[in-house]
């Protein structure tokens, strides 16, 4: 549906530490799939952290910023996929 990435990730927190622990728990498991972060934002401020893998973007909100943008409705269009958690000891090996 866009140009600029395949997927988003919409994610929310209850507080600025959780977004902030979230944020940095993505990257520390992207890193260790040799995943490269191409940019974030609003990490200090942690009402919605934008990361930037390029084919993904994850966007971490909390409970009010979520709701105000509300990326669901503007992109309602889009096709969802299923979340699975797979262990990152299972993606190394593959």
């Amino acid at each position: 549906m866009t140009f600029f990435t395949h997927y988003f990730v919409i994610c929310s927190g209850f507080n600025k530490r959780q977004l902030q622990s979230i944020a940095e728990e993505i990257e520390k498991q992207a890193k260790a799939l040799g995943i490269r972060q191409l940019g974030i934002e609003g990490y200090q401020d942690a009402k919605w952290i934008l990361i930037d893998y390029g084919d993904v973007i994850v966007h971490l909100f909390d409970k009010e910023t979520r709701t105000f943008y509300d990326l669901e409705l503007l992109w309602g269009d889009a096709s969802r996929l299923s979340w699975r958690t797979v262990p990152v000891k299972t993606l190394r090996t593959k």
